[in-house]
């Protein structure tokens, strides 16, 4: 099998090494757009979001017992608690489409059911506090609350869907993990130490990518000091890992970090090579001409929120880009309906997250969570379009 997978590659590669006709200046500039999407993704999103995501991921793997996990968000755990959790957890993390996969990988391999681990994959990137409040202040506040609310809806009504709809899978799947767990799970350490601990790397996490917005006196004035932050929360780790954890544990730590990085990293930069070759960055044309879009997407119809919704689960999303992006589309005639069903549907979605949490929980999952994220992203989009389209 891995014979033909490898065969099936090279004669892609042949292929479109053959046929592609490169001295074209559009699939020239698709090109550079592709390679200027991944030097900007390198430079602004992998060493300070994907690697303390990978290093949390790895954390969850090794320190948080696969008991617990299934406890709290296995078939079996309260689902009030377990969705309500999942269902928020965005507000704290303010994560992208990209980051919260290690994460989200970390849980579902660690026993979550595939109802709370989709509920988290939606809600991670697309809760972000901040970006619902600028969402508010630049694209009105109708657009700002109706994001908010949709976003928590959607998380709990997708989770839900994704557990009855799988349901018998996960059950065997459930079955296979309580064979598999030892009756006794001996802690390495107190509770409150492996909380506190996940909670520094989380911290970091949010300060490291804290954005810039000088209209907000407060997160103005806590961007200034980030690194201050960043950097005194790094050496309270540091002092940690010291004193709490033994170097074996340390060892095995780093091998998952690294599994993570394998698994996800070659997906991730394939994805966003194909999206920058075919939409382009934000502003910036590829081969699909934004006028095509922006043609298609105005007023109300199903169509145009369809369209909305299946270029917002296609294009990629750094946190809040959507934003000055939306405000592009809608001066140039976009719906207010096809602006949240992108909403709704972009910052969660993007063709590398596809990719990756394909590889994570199978072809089949990954179709249907697609399906439920665009679906939902067109309807909310036409309703909110009747309610508030002047």
């Amino acid at each position: 099998m891995k014979e033909r997978y490898k065969f099936l590659l090279i004669l892609s590669i042949f292929l479109a090494a053959y046929f592609i006709p490169f001295a074209n200046v559009k699939i020239q500039t698709a090109l550079m757009e592709s390679f200027l999407m991944i030097q900007e993704y390198a430079r602004e999103h992998v060493l300070l979001c994907l690697v303390p995501a990978f290093f949390i991921a790895g954390a969850i793997a090794n320190f948080i017992s696969q008991g617990a996990v299934i406890k709290y968000f296995g078939n079996k755990a309260n689902k009030v608690l377990a969705y309500s959790i999942a269902s928020v957890s965005g507000t704290i993390l303010a994560v992208c489409s990209c980051t919260v996969l290690p994460l989200f990988s970390g849980i579902y391999k660690r026993g979550a059911g595939i109802g709370p681990a989709t509920a988290f994959l939606y809600s991670g990137p697309a809760i972000n506090v901040l970006a619902i409040i600028l969402t508010a202040r630049i694209l009105g506040w109708e657009l700002g609350f109706a994001r908010a609310l949709g976003a928590v809806i959607f998380s709990i009504i997708i989770g839900l869907s994704m557990h009855f709809i799988f349901y018998k899978e996960e059950k065997n799947r459930n079955a296979n993990q309580n064979l598999a767990i030892p009756e006794e799970e001996k802690e390495l350490r107190p509770l409150w130490k492996t909380t506190f601990y996940f909670a520094i790397m989380v911290a970091i996490l949010i300060f490291a990518n804290w954005t810039r917005d000088e209209s907000i006196k407060i997160w103005q004035a806590i961007y200034n000091i980030k690194w201050v932050i960043t950097g005194s929360l790094l050496v309270i780790l540091t002092g940690m890992l010291y004193k709490w954890f033994k170097k074996k544990e340390l060892k095995e730590w780093t091998y998952s970090t690294w599994g993570f990085a394998k698994q996800i990293l070659p997906f991730l930069f394939a994805g966003v090579f194909v999206a920058g070759f075919l939409l382009g960055r934000p502003g910036h044309q590829a081969l699909i001409p934004a006028q095509w879009i922006e043609k298609l997407v105005g007023g109300n119809s199903l169509w145009a929120n369809f369209i909305a919704s299946i270029a917002g689960a296609l294009m990629y999303f750094a946190t809040l880009t959507e934003i000055p992006i939306l405000q592009g589309l809608l001066g140039a005639g976009m719906g207010k309906g096809p602006a949240l069903a992108l909403l709704l549907a972009g910052p969660a979605l993007s063709l590398p997250n596809m990719l990756v949490i394909r590889n994570v929980m199978g072809t089949k999952k990954t179709l249907v969570y697609i399906f439920l994220v665009v679906v939902m992203a067109t309807f909310s989009g036409m309703i909110f379009g009747f309610l508030f389209e002047s």
